[in-house]
């Protein structure tokens, strides 16, 4: 990707950010891809371009329950012509926020590293479950599962609810499960009639100037979700997925420690990942 005339803030594992100015910056999603927190050295070509519409359909479409990170302003109000031509479809202008520092995880399926933890505890983040659930059953109801931010190269953990308020106190923890849910709900509804399950989600929350809690960085993408087909559904299966739970689920056969570096993803699970992430686009927003 070409360098940009703005000042690059920051680098994390698969965005850069640009300063614009005291309230607004860039947001460059690149093609860099991270799993169990480690970024593989193969690119996904196309991926930042994909996720990035895929993001903004949904920004767009959850705007009325939450405000988000969008400026209202294009790259090209920002950049010289030809650099956003260059970045336009993998690139937004938004506000700079505080981030909220939990992940703010959303689960409506049992599976992932909730399905291990449920099967050793019959728990998920402190949550009880109940019993002789199997993997990838619909839970009960939609549980709130938060996690910590971890730095690049590091791992986010697992807490439990009264961690969480101890990060970032009671009532923000209180609305952030409070949006969360309502945000995966009305989402997974909308995806369902798609023929896509969202088991489960990641959302990234900061707060404007004013204290106003506000959705951020990526959305119900296949980065920060779990997609599996409604037709390929199976209760008692890990079902096949949607997302870059195909390059993990390749990593995780492969013996590897999960520990940096990544082994040699090959080309034709990569090509397999990028079709993926294309038809996820087009099926949710056709």
């Amino acid at each position: 990707m070409s360098s940009l005339s703005l000042k690059k803030i920051y680098s994390g594992k698969v965005r850069d950010l640009y300063e614009i100015d005291a309230n607004s910056m860039l947001i460059v999603a690149s093609d860099r891809l991270s799993a169990f927190d480690v970024i593989l050295d193969e690119p996904i070509v196309g991926k930042g371009e994909i996720l990035t519409q895929i993001s903004n359909f949904w920004f767009q479409k959850l705007s009325h329950i939450m405000p988000n990170h969008f400026t209202g302003q294009t790259v090209y109000d920002v950049l010289p012509e030809q650099e956003a031509r260059a970045i336009e479809k993998r690139a937004v202008v938004a506000k700079r926020l505080t981030p909220v520092k939990i992940e703010a995880v959303v689960r409506g399926y049992l599976s992932g590293s909730g399905w291990k933890e449920y099967q050793k505890t019959g728990s998920v983040c402190g949550i009880k479950l109940p019993e002789n659930l199997r993997e990838a059953e619909q839970l009960p109801e939609v549980i709130f599962t938060p996690s910590t931010k971890a730095e690049v190269g590091e791992h986010d953990e697992n807490i439990s609810f009264e961690q969480c308020v101890a990060i970032i106190g009671q009532e923000r923890a209180e609305e952030v499960r409070a949006k969360a849910i309502e945000l995966y709900r009305e989402a997974a509804a909308y995806a369902k009639t798609r023929g896509i399950i969202i088991a489960d989600t990641k959302f990234e929350f900061g707060l404007d100037e004013n204290g106003v809690l506000t959705l951020m960085d990526e959305v119900l993408t296949p980065d920060s979700s779990r997609f599996w087909s409604v037709d390929s559904y199976q209760v008692g299966t890990n079902p096949p997925s949607f997302d870059k739970q195909f390059v993990r689920d390749w990593l995780e056969q492969s013996g590897w420690n999960k520990q940096p570096p990544a082994p040699k993803v090959p080309e034709d699970v990569l090509a397999k990942t990028v079709a993926k992430y294309q038809e996820a686009l087009n099926t949710l927003t056709k």
